[in-house]
């Protein structure tokens, strides 16, 4: 066989062979089209099958739904009904027959974006009342009522239940924040089982922000509740929940509430709180936090007493709330004005009976309220004047005592004789009636005061939209600069009141540490070197806590500083050295004269001076055993 007869049967075998090869991959790839073509029909039909089940279900299920009582209850097309009073204008949906929109009509109170304060609208709030029936459920969200009874202030939502039905009356109080809500039945005694006598409430509400600092009107948002015992409680203004294990007690009332204003849920008869929970929503959302309470309310079934509740739409303002609560029938103390934080016990009762008097009083003047918190602060100084005088003499007794302070440091030079020297540098304090805490007793005293309007001013809300200088609302931050992005600890903001605050502490600090240096040995202000330190620090960590704070108390805050630094030069302008040392030499004489009568030379530093004395007695005989040893 030549080589052109064996190239040729090479050739037809790899024809052949590449023949059979490819019909081979056409058959088993038409054979895999048609499986999938196969598998795509059999889902087909079996979603066919599934939609036609399906169809055939909700047939059967309309067809039986037909017999339910609530059948025709839930057929009906959304319609809304406007009820208003001279500072409210709420809106109702039939479907559900509830509250789906309110609106302060106050001028005094503006959204951000200039109209009207609006609490929630639309989808924000749902509240569904639940009722257990022999043969269906009352769920009222999900059930179409018809308004009846429409007038300017009130309106009843009608809804027929098995030949009776099921009424929600709406009315607004005249020139009132308060609407008035009764549920009734009416001829359903058969509707319900015997054993039923109340009803199931869920209040859902996403909070809308209305303040233009988010984190400032957060920390301020939360759930209030009021036990019968008279007990307030509230949610960690953080969010969080709180299961029904420590709802023991039933309650009076519960308040959805944010910075300035209150959504409050009052009872004729005392609720039973099952679950409350607050959840943070996200910065930009336009809201703050979600509210969810469940709760059950006392219900008639036979419908001789409505279950009568009472719903405060409005501001939190102390006099509005107060007011408010004198207009229902019950007449029991609420104390709805606590929802106006004022600060703990002590604190409260400065806010409540002395600075929001003042407050009212000179707001009544028709001032700015940047001027208003200039008066006050002058008003607070003068006040506080008597005590930051002693607080300053004291120091200044400490200053001219200094000298005689360095001889006796030059006297016990080693480290060893410091107890030696700490007794002598106390008798010399003690022979000229001075005391080195005489300076800190005055500034302490004046603590509560602070602590007070830090309380008081972010939630007065005469503060809200009032503008000063470069801010448009005191009741939030003044953003001289605004970079539109956050920075971690900062914000994205620049408070320039918060600014001017922190040098006024800063130079505040440098007055105070000068006047204590001057009365301190050297040994002395080496061991507050650490606590200099740290007084300037405080107004850089101040910055950062307060950049975020409502401009008006960095305004209060920055006059404060700057009228106590001009309080403590006039003191030093009018302080003679020479005068008080005098005086101190002269007293210190008259001690000596009586140094026999006890009940005349007792003091703390004598007892101070007896306690230390006693001490380094002890530690000499431990020296002696020591040595003996």
């Amino acid at each position: 066989m030549n080589k052109n007869t064996l190239t040729a049967f090479v050739l037809m075998a790899l024809v052949v062979f590449g023949f059979m090869a490819y019909e081979n991959y056409a058959r088993r790839s038409q054979m895999e089209e048609q499986m999938v073509l196969d598998s795509i029909a059999q889902v087909e039909a079996l979603k066919e099958a599934k939609v036609k089940q399906k169809e055939l279900e909700k047939k059967a299920e309309e067809a039986t739904d037909t017999l339910n009582p609530l059948f025709e209850a839930r057929q009906g097309k959304v319609s809304t009904t406007v009820i208003e009073n001279e500072l409210l204008r709420v809106t109702l949906t039939n479907k559900g027959g509830q509250l789906q929109k309110v609106e302060l009509k106050d001028s005094t109170y503006k959204s951000r974006e200039g109209g009207n304060v609006v609490l929630f609208d639309g989808i924000d709030q749902n509240m569904r009342f639940m009722l257990d029936g022999k043969t269906a459920n009352i769920v009222t969200d999900e059930l179409f009522f018809t308004p009846t009874e429409t007038s300017k202030t009130g309106v009843t939502m009608h809804l027929p239940v098995a030949g009776g039905s099921l009424d929600i009356i709406y009315s607004l109080k005249p020139n009132s924040y308060i609407l008035d809500m009764d549920v009734k039945a009416n001829g359903l005694e058969g509707f319900f089982p015997s054993k039923t006598n109340a009803m199931q409430i869920e209040w859902t509400e996403d909070m809308k922000q209305q303040e233009k600092g988010y984190d400032f009107e957060t920390r301020y948002s939360t759930v209030t509740y009021r036990e019968m015992d008279g007990d307030t409680h509230e949610l960690s203004t953080t969010g969080g929940d709180e299961d029904e294990d420590e709802f023991e007690e039933k309650v009076k009332w519960i308040t959805y509430k944010t910075q300035f204003f209150s959504q409050i849920f009052i009872a004729e008869d005392p609720l039973s709180i099952s679950r409350m929970s607050s959840e943070q929503l996200e910065k930009g959302s336009g809201y703050l936090k979600t509210y969810k309470t469940s709760f059950a309310a006392d219900f008639d079934t036979k419908g001789v007493k409505p279950s009568s509740f009472h719903l405060y739409l409005g501001p939190n303002k102390f006099s509005t709330l107060k007011e408010n609560e004198k207009l229902l029938a019950s007449g029991d103390d609420l104390d709805l004005q606590s929802l106006v934080y004022m600060g703990w016990p002590v604190i409260k009762w400065i806010n409540r009976f002395i600075f929001l008097y003042a407050f009212d009083f000179l707001t009544s003047l028709g001032l700015n309220m940047g001027i208003v918190l200039v008066l006050l602060t002058l008003i607070v100084k003068f006040l506080v004047y008597p005590l930051m005088k002693k607080s300053y003499i004291a120091s200044a007794n400490m200053r001219v005592l200094r000298p005689k302070m360095d001889e006796i440091s030059a006297k016990y030079p080693k480290k060893e004789d410091a107890m030696l020297k700490q007794q002598e540098v106390m008798k010399l304090y003690n022979e000229y009636g001075v005391s080195p805490m005489g300076g800190c007793l005055p500034m302490v005293i004046q603590m509560p005061i602070w602590i007070a309007l830090f309380n008081f001013i972010p939630n007065y809300i005469e503060m809200r939209g009032e503008s000063f200088l470069w801010a448009d609302d005191l009741s939030t931050y003044d953003d001289i600069i605004n970079w539109g992005f956050n920075i971690w600890g900062i914000g994205d903001h620049l408070s320039l009141f918060c600014i001017l605050w922190c040098v006024s502490t800063v130079f505040n600090s440098m007055i105070t540490q000068r006047q204590q240096q001057y009365a301190m040995t050297e040994e002395q202000q080496q061991q507050m070197s650490m606590m200099k330190w740290m007084t300037y620090l405080m107004p850089v960590i101040f910055f950062f806590s307060f950049n975020s704070y409502s401009a008006g108390l960095n305004w209060y805050y920055f006059i404060s500083g700057l009228v106590s630094i001009i309080m403590m030069w006039f003191l030093r302008k009018t302080t003679d050295d020479a005068k008080l040392l005098e005086k101190l030499e002269k007293r210190h004489a008259e001690r000596k004269a009586n140094a026999g009568d006890k009940k005349k030379t007792s003091s703390i530093m004598e007892r101070l001076q007896a306690m230390q004395e006693k001490q380094l007695e002890i530690l000499k005989q431990q020296q002696e055993q020591r040595n003996n040893k």
